[in-house]
């Protein structure tokens, strides 16, 4: 089996190239249902497994099948996404093999996250791998990656200092609001969604006692769930536009494939608000609110790529640990391509092993067979056994003493040294 990874993230693409490549969790499913049509054509294998992980940072496409199709599989992103296989290329990294797995070990670790060692990512990759299982795509050869990659991250997290000192997403959010505002507890916050990043922005902001919150979800149950969480409020999305001048802090986080705060609402919002200062924060991608938004007076608009400067603060509290966990990382990846090579028809082991069991099943078979009919017949149960016992020993021994006697002097010796390592190996340790 190859293995192989394609890629964009924060530090290779822009903002609004992830954009075109985000897919959501609803979306995986189809997604992969397409790409492993396709991907069976070119890989001739009609089950080429398949996993795409795609968050706000980063969307990655993993794969498994007979031959490796990274230029195939660059075609069909760079299609879903609208865009040439050539821009696609200069802004995307390909792996294979023992390099697939050394990112994925990464990835899962926080070592390749915006936030160095955020815990945020090791949850998106089990929810990705979940939804591939569920769509049918997951194999072993995939499976076997990503449960090495949770274990890895959690030898990382419990053995190194990886995670300490981290400042996460909403917390950097909290930090800039914190540089506008004198006192943010005479501030109005609205968050936009009611994800896993909105409850994390708002837990955050919540701790700094704001005079008000409030949640606006499309689905008005689960804004109000966590709305109610933090003594807030919840309205519609729809009613957005006429009360965004309400707030002085807005946090957005939303699946839409469009934005939902476009720049005229937030223009009459200002002049509502006298233009007094609005801090604001998109989180999405794609973008929640219209870029133009930005150059707007007394608009202080953030969005993740923006928030890396913020986030790095805390990097250098933990570069010591980066070799650490990178030594893990490495013995992940060892032991991963081991595995794989006991796998390979060709270099491996496994159909070996398969025809050694086979070999000595059909020696116990006859065996048993032989001793049963002694049996019937009356022989001492002793000699029965005995006679078993020395059947099996002399098939088992019988190609190796055939070795030993056949051939030159050095082939014997290099015969005898595998056959002292093989069988003789208990004497040697006891010293007898």
């Amino acid at each position: 089996m190859a293995v192989w990874a394609l890629g964009i993230n924060h530090t290779t693409a822009p903002l609004d190239l992830r954009g075109r490549f985000a897919f959501a969790l609803d979306q995986i499913a189809p997604t992969l249902q397409g790409l492993r049509q396709s991907l069976g054509g070119a890989n001739r294998h009609p089950s080429v497994e398949t996993a795409i992980i795609s968050t706000c940072n980063r969307t990655e496409i993993y794969c498994a099948g007979n031959e490796s199709a990274l230029d195939h599989t660059l075609g069909w992103l760079a299609q879903s996404g609208g865009v040439s296989p050539a821009l696609l290329r200069s802004h995307s990294y390909a792996l294979e093999d023992g390099l697939v797995a050394r990112h994925a070990f990464r990835v899962a670790s926080g070592l390749d996250s915006m936030v160095l060692g955020e815990a945020q990512i090791l949850g998106q990759m089990k929810d990705a791998v979940r939804a591939a299982e569920t769509a049918g795509a997951l194999g072993t050869t995939l499976n076997q990656l990503f449960q090495r990659s949770f274990a890895v991250a959690k030898e990382v997290r419990t053995s190194t200092e990886i995670g300490a000192h981290s400042i996460s997403m909403a917390a950097a959010a909290v930090r800039l609001a914190g540089q506008l505002f004198e006192d943010l507890s005479e501030i109005r916050v609205l968050f936009v969604g009611a994800g896993e990043m909105i409850e994390l922005a708002a837990t955050h902001f919540a701790a700094k006692n704001p005079k008000a919150i409030a949640v606006a979800n499309r689905t008005l149950e689960r804004g109000e769930k966590l709305a109610t969480r933090f003594g807030g409020e919840v309205m519609r999305l729809a009613d957005l536009p006429d009360r965004l001048h309400e707030f002085d802090a807005v946090v957005s986080c939303t699946a839409s494939s469009l934005p939902i705060i476009g720049l005229g609402a937030v223009e009459r919002a200002l002049k509502k608000r006298r233009h007094r200062p609005m801090f604001m924060v998109d989180l999405a991608v794609p973008r929640d609110i219209e870029p133009e938004v930005k150059a707007l007076e007394d608009i202080y608009l953030y969005t993740v790529d923006d928030l890396a400067g913020v986030v790095q603060t805390a990097q250098a509290h933990r570069q010591a640990a980066v070799a650490q966990a990178e030594a893990i990382i490495d013995a992940g990846v060892q032991s991963f391509m081991h595995w794989m090579d006991q796998r390979s028809p060709t270099g491996g082991v496994v159909p070996l092993i398969q025809q050694l069991n086979a070999q000595t099943d059909e020696w116990r078979a006859l065996e048993i067979a032989r001793a049963k009919k002694l049996l019937a017949k009356g022989e001492d149960m002793d000699a029965v056994l005995e006679a078993l016992s020395r059947g099996l020993t002399q098939k088992m021994l019988h190609g190796t003493l055939a070795e030993l006697r056949a051939g030159d002097a050095e082939t014997r010796a290099q015969t005898a040294q595998t056959v002292s390592r093989l069988f003789l190996r208990s004497q040697s340790k006891t010293g007898l």
